[in-house]
């Protein structure tokens, strides 16, 4: 462990761009001092929540299969949606190259 001292502004600032980074403290500074890129992506976490509640349904849809409640779900809502979040990715990817 090493201690460091930095202005409480300083600090401050720092602490702020790591938070939107999605980093903690150690972890930018870190980062910024081997020269490493932090890239910030705006709208990742709306479409992140959005990939996830899809996962959500796909297990309990795959449960339900499975303990023979339901046979073959019509997917097509969950593809369209699963489209949706795709294309928003891309288009995020899109902005940061």
């Amino acid at each position: 462990m090493i201690a460091m001292r930095f202005r409480e502004s300083d600090y401050a600032a720092i602490k702020r761009k790591a938070e939107k980074a999605n980093m903690n403290f150690t972890e930018f500074v870190t980062a910024a001092a081997m020269n490493k890129p932090v890239t910030v992506i705006n709208g990742l976490e709306n479409v992140l929540k959005e990939q996830k509640a899809i996962g959500r349904n796909i297990n309990q849809l795959t449960t339900l299969c499975n303990m023979g409640k339901i046979v073959c779900p019509d997917l097509r809502e969950l593809k369209e949606q699963y489209t949706e979040v795709l294309t928003t990715l891309n288009e995020i990817v899109g902005r940061c190259g």
